[in-house]
């Protein structure tokens, strides 16, 4: 009980002792000059603590332009422009640039044999199923086992004939010229939290100058129209490579703003790269392709149809960033948060004082006095009392 007593009824407080040592006061400096350089250097200059901060709000649309030939046995010769070759016409921050493709022609609603598979290859007619749909294969079946070949027998479908074959895929891309095609990016951003507005489309830039730039990183970093093999290329990527089985090209628009400055230092920065898997260990179902078909109708009203497997590029724009701009209430809390890493300083070289020096025993003797209210003369011993060492 005496010892509870004695400790509620104890007050500490601190007490200055000057100690002129070389090795501590190096120790003093060094931790004071690390906590201002990384208050000034980090939290200041990098992170710019001091701003308040709002993330980008979007919108994109992109137009593509340019007009490429083919001439193949299933279309014959043919001059390919921006309604043939840019499926969707329109997309959410993407587009898409068809540059390579398989086509089945004439096909129309009537029976043929299946592909031959495991599951479809026949011997009679009681090997297939009547009304059985495979949901891998391409139709319907009739119940009957026909020749695919003269050595293969598969079951009949009811489907669109003659099927797709989609293995001879052409090895240099139809549309190579694809590679000259350029496209207009156009992008709206806003940092609502600063009523701030921009457009990639620059305040200074006029219809003529539009009509005839083309982005390039040294000469003309801000235009918006971008030649699509330079972007590739950009991604460290081969354009007629790329185009023979396609892929996803992403378009990254960088709008990170110090709104400390004046406006015009606020612009779009732009980088390239590939986004779809192209690892060779693995290599299975590459590139970027899908189906679409044209639709026609005969003299005698039998519809028909040309079925595209479509393979191409997919440019996803991506846009990102964030704003900074000064205000006073994270001034305060990062300025509150340095003056408390700075009071540490003394705890830590209080510490390799009292536990790491030679003499810890007697800095430890002078830093701790205990006194006694019953001691009259304890007040004026320790007011006559200087310690300084060395």
């Amino acid at each position: 009980g005496t010892f509870c007593q004695s400790c509620f009824f104890e007050y500490e407080t601190e007490r200055m002792i000057v100690v002129k040592s070389k090795v501590v006061g190096s120790v003093f400096r060094l931790i004071q000059f690390l906590i201002l350089v990384y208050v000034i250097g980090y939290v200041c200059v990098v992170q710019k603590s001091y701003q308040e901060t709002d993330s980008v709000i979007s919108s994109v649309t992109t137009k593509v332009k340019g007009t490429g030939f083919t001439n193949t046995s299933d279309l014959g010769a043919r001059v390919w422009d921006v309604a043939d070759y840019n499926i969707p016409p329109q997309g959410d921050s993407s587009f898409f640039v068809l540059t390579n493709m398989i086509v089945t022609p004439n096909q129309t609603q009537s029976t043929c044999p299946e592909l031959p598979n495991q599951s479809t290859i026949c011997m009679s007619d009681s090997d297939c199923l009547e009304g059985s749909n495979d949901v891998r294969g391409n139709g319907i079946q009739t119940g009957l086992c026909m020749n695919y070949k003269e050595t293969v027998k598969t079951c009949e479908v009811l489907s669109w004939c003659p099927l797709e074959i989609d293995i001879n895929l052409p090895e240099h891309a139809l549309l190579a010229a694809a590679e000259d095609f350029t496209v207009l990016i156009k992008n709206s951003v806003t940092y609502p939290k600063f009523n701030f507005h921009k457009r990639n489309i620059l305040p200074d830039v006029n219809s003529s100058y539009l009509k005839q730039c083309e982005f390039n990183r040294k000469t003309d970093p801000y235009c918006p129209i971008f030649r699509l093999k330079d972007m590739v290329s950009e991604a460290e990527e081969d354009f007629q490579t790329m185009a023979i089985r396609g892929g996803v090209l992403g378009i990254m628009i960088d709008w990170s703003c110090d709104l400390d400055w004046p406006e015009h230092h606020c612009g779009p920065k732009y980088s390239f790269r590939r986004l779809d898997n192209k690892i060779p260990e693995n290599n299975v179902a590459p590139g970027y392709n899908f189906r679409f078909a044209k639709y026609y109708k005969t003299t005698d009203g039998r519809e028909t149809r040309t079925l595209i497997k479509a393979y191409g590029i997919l440019f996803d724009v991506i846009v990102f960033g964030t704003a900074g701009k000064f205000n006073m209430v994270p001034t305060i809390v990062n300025l509150g948060a340095a003056l408390t890493f700075l009071s540490l300083v003394n705890a830590v070289c209080n510490w390799f004082l009292l536990t790491c020096t030679k003499r810890r025993d007697y800095y430890s003797k002078h830093k701790f006095t205990y006194l006694d209210n019953t001691d009259d003369n304890a007040g004026e011993s320790l007011g006559e009392t200087t310690y300084g060492t060395r």
